[in-house]
């Protein structure tokens, strides 16, 4: 009886030991979450900034700021409407199009209105 019970236990300890290597060479997109939840606050806002106008750019928002962010503001922009959404904690404003879920606009510090160009 304890025989079975320490193979089970070594079975077990080595399945979740190389679990994580063939997931990763099936589905690559998963060290790449990964990676993401390892970024810094500063290389996530960079790369929101990077990824603006691009489709997805929202559901990064709120993957990284999840409930960080303040609605301060609409305005014209995007197909109709634009919402600026405040990071208080990094101080941080960006503008969100949920039309298509995108970030047209990341700036510094509270911002309330964009420039209509950058919004666009």
């Amino acid at each position: 009886m304890k025989l079975a019970s320490l193979l089970t236990s070594v079975a077990l300890v080595g399945f979740f030991t190389v679990w994580d290597a063939p997931l990763k060479a099936i589905n690559p997109l998963l060290v790449q979450a990964s990676a993401a939840e390892e970024l810094s606050v500063a290389q996530k806002i960079d790369l929101l900034t990077k990824n603006k106008g691009q489709i997805g750019s929202g559901d990064q928002l709120r993957r990284f700021f999840f409930t960080d962010l303040e609605p301060i503001g609409i305005q014209p922009g995007g197909v109709s409407h634009v919402v600026n959404l405040y990071n208080k904690a990094n101080n941080v404003t960006f503008a969100y199009c949920s039309h298509y879920d995108v970030i047209v606009a990341v700036k510094k510090g509270k911002v309330t209105k964009f420039e209509p160009s950058e919004v666009k």
